[in-house]
């Protein structure tokens, strides 16, 4: 792995292991085995270094975290709830100690430079569009009149929300409750949408 692509990769650890603020230039070189003066040379600042790693993540979604979660999935609402139960094996994998990146981030730089901010704003809203598409292929399973983006968004905040009660409370009892209401909705929705618009009314 060459030099810049390493440097990335610890930033992306490290920023999300013990955040962002408390990350030093120095814990990166020194974790990727890099001399200083590459580093500040691939990244004068210590933002130029996390705007790299928020491109990367935005790039590398598909392949880190879509691709794992929807192996073999054909069912576009079954996708959903595999994009949610690698989240949940995440978050197993590492006792609860698993923080989504992005919503770290996002919480710990409460102002954030229009660069980060926006780069911020570009990856959630790539996630919330993966899921649209789902939401989108499951075509009249769900009721024609449901704003399929803002459902996209609702299973966003799902996630980010069971993910933070899980890791603050070191327990998947949240998320497990979060995605276990999420799905009742979602049976929900399927049945309203096999009413079609007789069904309408239920949901207002």
């Amino acid at each position: 792995m060459e030099t810049r692509a390493r440097l990335i990769e610890t930033g992306r650890r490290l920023f999300a292991s013990q955040g962002y603020n408390a990350t030093t230039v120095a814990d990166v070189a020194k974790e990727a085995r890099a001399h200083p003066g590459s580093l500040y040379h691939a990244f004068p600042t210590k933002q130029d270094l996390l705007i790299a790693v928020l491109e990367d993540y935005f790039a590398q979604f598909d392949a880190h975290v879509l691709e794992p979660a929807w192996a073999g999935i054909d069912d576009p609402i079954e996708r959903v709830f595999a994009l949610l139960a690698l989240y949940r094996k995440f978050l197993t994998d590492t006792e609860c100690l698993f923080g989504c990146p992005i919503g770290s981030l996002a919480l710990e730089l409460h102002e954030p430079d229009p660069a980060v901010r926006e780069l911020l704003a570009r990856n959630f809203a790539n996630w919330i569009a993966r899921v649209q598409e789902c939401l989108d292929a499951a075509g009249s399973r769900l009721p024609v009149h449901i704003d399929r983006q803002h459902l996209a968004s609702f299973v966003l905040t799902t996630m980010e929300g069971g993910v933070m009660l899980a890791r603050t409370q070191r327990d998947l009892a949240a998320f497990d409750a979060a995605v276990a209401i999420l799905r009742d909705y979602f049976s929900l929705l399927e049945t309203v949408g096999a009413r079609g618009n007789y069904g309408r009314a239920w949901l207002g």
